[in-house]
Parts: structure tokens; C-alpha cells; sequence
């Protein structure tokens, strides 16, 4: 028998919120313990309910509000609290600009614990709503639990996104404000016209049905992509959507659909068929253009990916004779963004198809100083590239979540650029691999890059230069 004592929950009262997480949730202390509390804001005096409790923190939910912080707006949409897209839509712009660079400076100071010469002001998003222009949505046969009656359940049929946490359980969108009226538009004609069809939602626990998932893309010309997911090999399913629907959305220039019999809802890896159109879309920044296929991978935000870019290009100031690496390149957007004041660019990335999505732009916009190459960076960037391609001056490095390698740290260490631009949409990663290259770098300037308004989330551009 286990001598573990059964956790039971407990009320703390009046308790005051004091700052935000990297989360997204919200900080209070009490008895000197860490406690994270989701949809409180800082600034609020409130009860709360803590239900989970470890050695150095505790989780609560907020349950009676005794005052409200000076911060606080009214969430915009229906789903806040539910669908965990939008955790900060509860807090007004200004603050969560003040939150996000916080944190940037937090992460650089506490976490690397290096000096910083300048800290530039946040760039924040002139469209704080309908600015994604890439959303993915699941069916499900049976829709999240608040929508029907458990001890007489309907079977609602589901097209929106998951609960957090909850792989079964997807929440039946009305209305989604981070992205544009078609989405929306094209989202319920999806769904109602399926229905009217008789086509069966899927079953995610079962794993039987015939749509499993719809993704949207779209670019500034306002021209869609639609990949239709489907859960069986049967494709009379799009031959008998997809014309039902090309005259009610001619928005929509490409229809597509995948066929997806795995246990999981991954589809990258898997043929795209074209039912009709090009099989991708044109998107435009500055003077250039770039393929957007259904898998490739584009910021989501295409406003404050070229104000990103800018920056990036600023920070790296190309005069024009430079050899420039950009680690991490992903479909070549950054290094084709600076290759016109480069001598020349070497792009450096894992996934073999965003590589052919570089060669495929670079050519497309005439683009000829630039080279490609996919593979686990760590083993790319070698002394055999090194040779081929000489010596890097300046570094460019876009990580994933998880920051850099080591091995790859140490290599940048051992090249020694003048200068490295780091571009981060992780700034605690960023701080700890900018405090590996501390000791032969200093941090000029720092500006965070909000994408993503009522998220947590938040990028941060770094200049290194050579001590």
C-alpha cells in the first residue's frame, strides 16, 4: 500500500498576480512557492484554486476575480478559454507587447547573463486579428463534450481544433479572429456541404471515417489553398466535394487532398494530389516571389515576416562582398531576402523538401549567388563545406524551438564570423546558446518581433559581433 498521501485542492484568497510565464500563464507566489495560474493577467487581486502541487511550484485555476487588473479588455471571441489559441487575448495590446519584451530581456539577462548594448523597442503588429494565412482544423464525428448531452449524446459532428492537452477532443469552431473572413467562410462551407453529402467525420479514437483534417493557406493576392486530409484511400470523396463547392469559393485556386491511413495525423510525408490548380501558391515579398506548397514551411504571418526579414538584413548590414551562412534556412526565404548584398549565400537545412523549395525560388527569382543543402546541420556544416564554400563572415542562424546544437555552437566558434545574426522564435533557447558564444561575442542589439498578437509567443533578433 502506498503511504503517498492523496493531493486534495485547496483556495488561496486574494492573491495578486504578478507578472506572466513563457507559457503564457500568468505568476503568482505564496509560502515562497511558484504558482502558475492560465487566463489570470498581472496586475489582478484574485481567489484561486490550486489542483496540482510539486517541491518548487504549484498550478491553480482563477476562481473568483477580486479585482480586475488595469490590463484587462473582454476577449474578443467566443472560444477564449476553450481553444487554447488566443491565451492572452484577455490582455490589451500594449500589454502584451510589454510582457513579450520583457521576456526577451529577461531570458538575455538571467539566462545568459550577458550584457546587452541596445534593447530595441518591440515591433508590434499593426493587425492584431485575421493575420494567419496558414490554419490547420480537424474533424471529428463526435464534437468536444460541452456541445452535447453526455447521457444522451448526438454524435454533433466537429470541424475546428483541438483542446489543449486533449488528443480526442476538438472544439466545433463558429468563428476563428486570427484568421481572415475566408478561412471562416471556406471552413463552415467545408463542413456543411460534407454533411449534406453524407460523408462520415473521423473518429479519432476508433480511426475510421473519411476527413480527418483540413488545412488553408492563402497569400496577399488573397488567392486559398485547400488540402483536404482524408482518413480512407477513396478518392470519390474530393471528386464529389470539391466540384461542389468550386462555385461557392472562388477564392480558392488550389484543391488538394492527401490520403492519410496512419495512426497519426502527420501528413508531411505523404503525396499531395492536385485535384486542381498548380499545386501551390505565389507569395510576394519585396521584389521576390516564392512557391508556397502545401508542406512547405512559411511564416504564418506574412506582414511581420517581411518586417522580420528587414530587420534581419538591417542587423546583418550586407555591403555587398560578404560570404554569408544561413544555418537553418528553411525554404531559402532569409538568405534570397539578403543574397542581393551578399557575395554569396550558403543555405543550410534538414528537411530535404524545404531545400528544394530554396533551389526552386532562388531559380524563380534569377537569384544566382546562393546554395542549398539539406541535412542535420551538425554533420553539413563540415570542413568539407567549409572548403567547397570558404569561410563564413557572417552567419545567419534561424533555429527551431530547440535552439542550436552544441556541436553546431561549436563549430560557429571555431569559424569565428565577424558577425552572427541570431533569429529566434525561442528566447530562452536563444539566450542559452548566445551565452555559449559569450566569451567570444558581444550582444550589440536585440529587437523582439511580435508574430503572433494574443499568443505568448514572440521572436527576438540578435547581433553578435566578434570581440
Amino acid at each position: 500500500m502506498s503511504n503517498k498521501r492523496k493531493f486534495k485542492p485547496f483556495v488561496i484568497e486574494s492573491v495578486a498576480i504578478e507578472t506572466a510565464a513563457a507559457e503564457g500563464k500568468a505568476i503568482a507566489r505564496h509560502d515562497g512557492k511558484v504558482i502558475f495560474i492560465p487566463l489570470a493577467a498581472p496586475g489582478d487581486v484574485a481567489d484561486i484554486l490550486v489542483n496540482k502541487q510539486k517541491k518548487s511550484y504549484a498550478e491553480a485555476q482563477l476562481i473568483h476575480l477580486h479585482k480586475a487588473s488595469e490590463n484587462r479588455v473582454s476577449p474578443k471571441c467566443v472560444h477564449f478559454g476553450k481553444c487554447g489559441g488566443c491565451k492572452w487575448q484577455h490582455l490589451n495590446y500594449k500589454a502584451q507587447l510589454e510582457l513579450k519584451s520583457s521576456q526577451v530581456k529577461d531570458d538575455l539577462q538571467r539566462i545568459a547573463k550577458v550584457e546587452v548594448e541596445e534593447f530595441q523597442e518591440i515591433l508590434g503588429c499593426q493587425n492584431i486579428y485575421n493575420y494567419r494565412n496558414k490554419l490547420e482544423f480537424t474533424f471529428s464525428n463526435k464534437a468536444w463534450e460541452e456541445h452535447f448531452d453526455k447521457e444522451n449524446p448526438k454524435r454533433l459532428p466537429a470541424l475546428g481544433f483541438h483542446i489543449p492537452g486533449m488528443f480526442d477532443k476538438v472544439l466545433d469552431l463558429e468563428i476563428c479572429h486570427l484568421a481572415p473572413e475566408m478561412a471562416n467562410t471556406i471552413r463552415d462551407k467545408v463542413k456543411h456541404k460534407a454533411i449534406e453529402l453524407g460523408m462520415t467525420f473521423y473518429d479519432i479514437r476508433e480511426q475510421h471515417g473519411m476527413l480527418r483534417n483540413l488545412m488553408l493557406r492563402s497569400n496577399s493576392k488573397g488567392e486559398w489553398m485547400l488540402v483536404l486530409v482524408l482518413g480512407t484511400n477513396d478518392v470519390s470523396i474530393p471528386e464529389k466535394l470539391f466540384p461542389a463547392l468550386m462555385t461557392e469559393l472562388p477564392a480558392v485556386t488550389e484543391w488538394c487532398y492527401v490520403i492519410n491511413e496512419k495512426k497519426n495525423d502527420t501528413w508531411s510525408d505523404l503525396e499531395v494530389h492536385t485535384f486542381k490548380g498548380k499545386g501551390y501558391l505565389i507569395e510576394t515579398l519585396e521584389e521576390l516571389q516564392f512557391k508556397i506548397r502545401p508542406q512547405s514551411f512559411f511564416q504564418t504571418n506574412i506582414q511581420q515576416a517581411l518586417e522580420l526579414y528587414r530587420i534581419t538584413r538591417e542587423f546583418a548590414d550586407l555591403k555587398g562582398h560578404e560570404n554569408v551562412y544561413d544555418l537553418y534556412t528553411g525554404t531559402g526565404s532569409i538568405a534570397q531576402f539578403v543574397a542581393k548584398k551578399a557575395g554569396f549565400v550558403t543555405g543550410i537545412e534538414f528537411v530535404d523538401a524545404a531545400i528544394k523549395d530554396a533551389k526552386e525560388n532562388a531559380e524563380l527569382n534569377q537569384i544566382n549567388n546562393t546554395a542549398f543543402y539539406a541535412g542535420d546541420m551538425k554533420l553539413v556544416l563540415n570542413d568539407e563545406l567549409i572548403s567547397k564554400h570558404g569561410k563564413p563572415e557572417v552567419i545567419i542562424t534561424d533555429p527551431p524551438r530547440d535552439g542550436m546544437h552544441p556541436d553546431v555552437v561549436a563549430k560557429i566558434k571555431e569559424l569565428l564570423p565577424e558577425k552572427i545574426v541570431y533569429v529566434s522564435c525561442n528566447p530562452a533557447t536563444q539566450a542559452r546558446d548566445i551565452a555559449l558564444l559569450a566569451d567570444q561575442y558581444a550582444v550589440k542589439k536585440v529587437r523582439a518581433v511580435d508574430m503572433f498578437p494574443h499568443t505568448h509567443h514572440v521572436e527576438s533578433v540578435a547581433l553578435l559581433i566578434k570581440k
